[in-house]
């Protein structure tokens, strides 16, 4: 029940797709609730999320996000007039590219609230800016972002079930169970003990050019995401019709590779921070509150960090309320917090840097858990 209040807008929507899922009523001697789910802890959370709903934390103010758009579209201009005006040498050219990178890691940001439907109050209204703002202002499918995000909110950093740790074990070895694990089994796919290494070589500066580029046009050809395709071809157009006359095809070229490269660095180290060094296993089948807490830690809240992560730096509340509007997570976060420390759960938040630097400290431990396994094992 609760991720499906958690995902959906219309509850009457979604008790209508849950009734056929009702095969019986429990006899009244049978226990109601599963034993690896904490039932005074379901209740307290269900409670705290009608107290949301009350206090009108999931209510967006629409002023923020059109300035948030705003402020996307004026950086983009910006980018285009740097080159117009200054001409296309070194400066002006990086110049551009760190303002261009801005707008992709912003316009992320900006999709992810759509797509979270976040923004309006009915569903599809959210749908068709989503289409618009991924598609157009970032050449991505929106199918290809709902497709597999969702999957990581149901059930984040649980093996086979969320994507974004399907690097494991091929790239890498994560959380300390399954690199144990795979210790054990003898199992080497690349030199795991090195992984924080190579963590700065094919992981932020690689994701997006040599990866995401490529694979969401196959995505969207094997699925016939015709819609999607289309609004993907409107970004590469007005980019290469904008561009062109200003620097050719070769500095189109190079232009758009830099931009992916600031874009894929800034997404992964942002995205990677409250995920990685937190707990990675086999799902266990654990309450909603439960499932969100362990896999999820915060970064401390200031002006800059809220627009610098497009407030995941709020991972914690954005996990446990997707559809919450981001400009209230800092609302409901001392509440979070609260039901945390009756049920003596830890609520992780630390310093920007600190984040940073625990994705590399996490693969390292994990990478040495691997190898002690491996070799003695």
């Amino acid at each position: 029940q609760d991720p499906f209040i958690a995902f959906h807008l219309d509850k009457t929507l979604v008790r209508k797709y849950m009734s056929p899922l009702l095969i019986g009523e429990l006899a009244p001697d049978q226990p109601s609730f599963e034993p690896s789910k904490n039932k005074k802890l379901v209740e307290d959370f269900r409670e705290l999320r009608a107290t949301v709903e009350k206090m009108g934390l999931l209510n967006p103010n629409r002023a923020f996000f059109i300035l948030y758009l705003c402020h996307i579209l004026v950086l983009d201009v910006a980018a285009w007039l740097t080159i117009w005006y200054f001409g296309a040498s070194t400066v002006p050219f990086l110049f551009s590219a760190v303002l261009l990178g801005t707008v992709q890691a912003q316009a992320g940001w900006l999709q992810h609230d759509f797509g979270h439907l976040s923004v309006f109050s009915k569903s599809r209204w959210n749908h068709w800016v989503h289409k618009f703002v991924i598609g157009h202002l970032k050449g991505a499918p929106a199918s290809w972002w709902n497709h597999l995000h969702f999957q990581h909110h149901a059930k984040p950093n649980c093996f086979r079930k969320d994507p974004d740790v399907n690097m494991h074990p091929l790239f890498f070895a994560l959380g300390k169970t399954l690199s144990v694990e795979l210790g054990v089994q003898k199992k080497k796919f690349m030199p795991y003990n090195h992984q924080h290494k190579y963590f700065f070589i094919i992981g932020p500066p690689a994701l997006v050019p040599l990866y995401f580029q490529w694979y969401i046009f196959y995505f969207v050809i094997q699925r016939k995401q015709w819609v999607d395709l289309a609004w993907m071809l409107t970004f590469y157009i007005r980019f290469f019709l904008t561009y062109l006359p200003l620097l050719g095809v070769k500095g189109i070229l190079g232009l758009h590779l830099l931009v992916r490269f600031i874009e894929s660095n800034w997404f992964v180290w942002i995205t990677q921070m409250n995920h990685i060094p937190m707990h990675i296993d086999y799902d266990k089948n654990v309450d909603w509150f439960s499932t969100q807490l362990q896999a999820t830690c915060n970064v401390h809240q200031s002006l800059f960090n809220d627009w610098f992560s497009g407030h995941l730096n709020f991972q914690i509340e954005h996990h446990l309320f997707p559809t919450m509007p981001r400009h209230n997570y800092w609302k409901v976060a001392p509440l979070v917090k609260s039901l945390c420390a009756k049920h003596g759960i830890e609520y992780q938040c630390k310093p920007l840097l600190t984040a940073f630097t625990d994705i590399v400290h996490s693969l390292k431990d994990s990478g040495e858990l691997w190898l002690d396994a491996y070799l003695h094992k």
